[in-house]
């Protein structure tokens, strides 16, 4: 299937390993030159030259935390006109007891996971519409449809920013600009282990029984590609898709088992 998005121009966040290189590398795939954007320069660089290298795009690597409204700028000033931005804040899933977290982890959290993406939609959505062209994709968390004790900080952000952008996504759609947020599941990224190592520790339990249990309850029985993830990415941001705007899309072989 011919996407149409050869020769367009895409942001991508957190892109130096994980499900932001999956994305990067998918759209680079179908044509589109890319400028990622990630803490670490050195990942960034050699991610950024893995990618030009087999896929023959232009590939721009910004280091910087997308977090940061000043690097936010400098990412813009590389790619002053995107076509395309995906809003990957990184994976943060640490738990905390509701009595824990203090006003400033809240406020974090709403900045790094709301306002961060917020404040990049608004500053690329009016071009798009001028250009009658534009996605938008927010990557976010499969368990924002069913909350978890332990990460309210998480789900406040989280769910803050899949309102705004229904609502935001309603009134670009006119122009051909849709806003949709991706919910993975349990993806086999470094980010998936690290977080795991650290649920068996504080369960004085082992990485490989977490490993096994978390298997055991996906339908799918496995660990996805985070290829999986950047082809989804992809296709949402293709022409075949300017009819689909404002919707949360669950990625996450089955565990999420109700119907809307």
């Amino acid at each position: 299937m011919e996407l149409g998005l050869r020769g367009r121009k895409a942001i991508v966040s957190a892109a130096s390993k994980g499900l932001g290189k999956a994305c990067a590398r998918s759209l680079a795939g179908e044509g589109v030159d890319v400028t990622i954007m990630a803490r670490t320069a050195a990942d960034l660089q050699a991610t950024a030259d893995e990618i030009a290298a087999a896929t023959g795009v232009s590939v721009q690597a910004v280091p910087g935390d997308f977090n940061s409204e000043a690097d936010q700028q400098r990412l813009l000033a590389a790619c002053p006109e995107p076509d395309i931005v995906v809003c990957n804040p990184g994976v943060r899933q640490v738990p905390d007891p509701y009595d824990a977290i203090d006003r400033e982890s809240w406020l974090q959290w709403l900045n790094d996971h709301f306002l961060s993406s917020i404040t990049m939609i608004q500053r690329v959505a009016p071009g798009m519409c001028e250009r009658r062209f534009g996605r938008i994709v927010n990557m976010s968390v499969s368990f924002i449809k069913f909350p978890q004790s332990g990460f309210a900080h998480s789900h406040a952000a989280r769910l803050a920013l899949s309102g705004a952008v229904a609502a935001m996504g309603r009134d670009l759609i006119a122009h051909n600009v849709t806003i949709n947020t991706v919910c993975p599941g349990l993806f086999d990224t470094d980010a998936l282990h690290t977080n795991l190592h650290a649920h068996a520790k504080r369960g004085n339990t082992t990485y490989e029984a977490i490993v096994e249990d978390r298997k055991k309850n996906c339908p799918a029985g496995r660990f996805a590609d985070p290829k999986e993830c950047g082809d989804l990415v992809t296709y949402i941001c293709s022409d075949q898709a300017g009819f689909m705007t404002a919707q949360n899309i669950i990625n996450d072989g089955g565990v999420y088992q109700g119907l809307f």
